[in-house]
């Protein structure tokens, strides 16, 4: 049995541990420290707080989502290896205190990207959506405001300096970078006990002419066999693979098995060419065959943490969008009760 988990950002979430802790099934929380900049050590004492407050509960602390990685790095600037090496330390207290997958990202500037942060569904629920034609058609000179996927927003002339400063910056530049990273990293994890899982780029597909280099098999793949070791690992998203429909979701989740550290279960319905929307874990309309995914986890014997990623706003609920609780406490039980159906068809069999 995989252990569900739900995420939650700390004090200030509007969802709270208790709550959490009162939705059936769930035994983990992913948790974080949110506004921490990337130069800076994440203490030892900063994690065994965090795991305090969710023991305090009958919960465990099993994913850390996530610590950031500088710029810098991801640009491979000379000032990369002393923030390398703050990245290292924050690993190393994470091991010590006892937490066993980190979830992270190599996303260029601007994570996970949507174009509406509050779409509404046919059901008067709201979402977050994603139009490549708004978004290639989008005056960059106008700034972006601060979205869900960033804690602040970047003026007209702040990401002229971006988009300056990575004009060098190609697919295979990043590849190298994130290469160089992780062969410094990953001895790292694993002499801490802490399982690396990269996010793959959310949507999978270049952003403002930024590079994107976590896509499909093929390059996460190459990415894994970088460093041939357990401790080089995959958060495995199906909303964000789930919106390339050339991704064959199953056959990706077996050719990475004992790769894969941690899992993020999500539907989008494809709305164009490059374009989505996301919608309920159950709807049908969905690209992402829910009941395959969680059979092929279950044939490669997957036991780690998962957690339904992003839900709608449903009954009034107000708060970060993609993260109520009340979709998302449904969607928990849909996937706990796919996955034991599943479980039980192949035992009675």
């Amino acid at each position: 049995m995989m252990k569900i988990t739900m995420r939650w950002f700390g004090e200030n979430d509007t969802v709270s541990l208790q709550n959490i802790a009162q939705v059936p099934v769930v035994r983990g929380i992913v948790g974080t420290i949110e506004g921490r900049d990337a130069d800076v050590v994440w203490t030892q004492d900063d994690f065994e707080k965090l795991k305090q407050q969710v023991e305090a509960y009958p919960l465990s602390l099993d994913v850390i989502e996530s610590i950031p990685i500088s710029e810098e790095i991801k640009k491979g600037t000379e000032k990369r290896d002393a923030l390398i090496e703050i990245f290292c330390e924050s690993v190393r207290n994470m091991g010590k205190a006892g937490i066993p997958v980190l979830c992270y990202n190599f996303m260029p500037v601007f994570d996970w990207m949507r174009t509406d942060i509050k779409f509404t569904l046919a059901d008067g629920s709201f979402v977050t959506s994603y139009n490549h034609t708004d978004m290639l058609n989008y005056d960059l000179s106008k700034g972006l405001e601060a979205r869900v996927a960033w804690i602040r927003g970047y003026t007209g002339d702040e990401i002229q300096t971006i988009m300056d400063e990575y004009r060098q910056i190609d697919e295979e530049r990043l590849f190298e970078n994130l290469a160089y990273f992780l062969r410094r990293v990953v001895p790292v994890a694993e002499e801490s006990g802490v399982r690396l899982a990269l996010h793959p780029d959310d949507p999978p597909w270049s952003i403002f002419g930024l590079p994107r280099i976590v896509r499909d098999a093929d390059s996460i793949q190459r990415i894994l066999d970088v460093v041939d070791s357990p401790y080089n690992g995959l958060t495995f998203c199906t909303g964000s693979l789930g919106t390339d429909p050339d991704n064959n979701l199953p056959a990706m989740i077996r050719q990475f098995a004992g790769r894969i550290h941690f899992a993020h279960v999500r539907n989008v319905e494809l709305t164009g060419d490059k374009s989505f929307v996301e919608i309920a874990h159950s709807d049908a309309k969905g690209n992402v065959d829910i009941p395959q995914v969680l059979q092929a986890l279950q044939d490669i014997h997957y036991t780690g943490p998962l957690r339904p990623d992003h839900g709608r706003m449903i009954w009034g609920e107000t708060g970060r969008i993609g993260y109520g609780l009340y979709d998302r406490a449904l969607a928990i039980m849909y996937l706990y009760g796919v996955w034991q159906g599943l479980a039980t068809a192949t035992h009675s069999t």
